[in-house]
């Protein structure tokens, strides 16, 4: 059965997401972080090197880093990549957009926020480049209900960790379309479910 190296409030819940909207049979293993410094415990470095999750385990396959583990589910068990060649290649962009673009400039605000007035002068471009992507993101969704198309595709899956940090950390009153968008993800079934097998998921607003 595959395993999931899950550590709690962290990118792996989206990986729990994906199973269930899958429907594949998996296991948790938990990992929680440290409560002073918020890093994952020791024991992840036995699982990876770095000590990072996700790491999945199928059968004996190793897979870590989260787009890697996404392309892998979709092609391993043939479910939420788009059907056509265009929206499958906007999924393929989203995939990458979404630790690429996205995910930098929110983990600087969260480091330059514990700076204080140290970090104001960076914060202030950080946060106008966080704007930028936001306005972006949300533009491109004005073509439809999910990022690569009519249907739930990866896409949706690795942009919801980014967006859900968006909303909890920089406050997304301006980007209604965004709330929207996390609103509908929110309520889909198993999302609920993977809440549920996951536990608490802070980041959530």
């Amino acid at each position: 059965m595959l395993i999931v190296h899950h550590l709690n409030n962290s990118r792996s819940q989206r990986i729990l997401w994906m199973l269930e909207e899958l429907g594949v049979d998996y296991e948790i293993v938990r990992y929680e972080r440290d409560a002073a410094t918020m890093l994952a415990p020791p024991e992840l470095k036995a699982v990876h090197p770095l000590g990072r999750s996700p790491v999945i385990d199928d059968a004996g396959v190793i897979v870590s880093e989260s787009g890697a583990i996404v392309e892998y589910l979709a092609e391993q068990y043939d479910g939420l990549r788009p059907p056509g060649t265009l929206e499958r290649r906007r999924a393929t962009y989203w995939v990458h957009f979404a630790e690429g673009s996205m995910a930098t400039p929110l983990l600087l605000k969260l480091y330059l926020g514990r700076l204080g007035p140290a970090g104001a002068a960076l914060a202030e471009r950080v946060n106008g480049q966080i704007a930028t992507l936001l306005e972006y993101v949300q533009a491109e969704l004005a073509d439809g209900p999910f990022l690569a198309g009519g249907e739930l595709s990866i896409a949706d899956i690795m942009m919801s960790y980014p967006l859900e940090a968006a909303a909890a950390r920089t406050g997304a009153a301006n980007y209604p379309g965004i709330l929207a968008y996390l609103d509908r993800i929110h309520s889909r079934p198993a999302y609920q479910a993977a809440l549920e097998r996951g536990g608490a998921y802070e980041i959530i607003r």
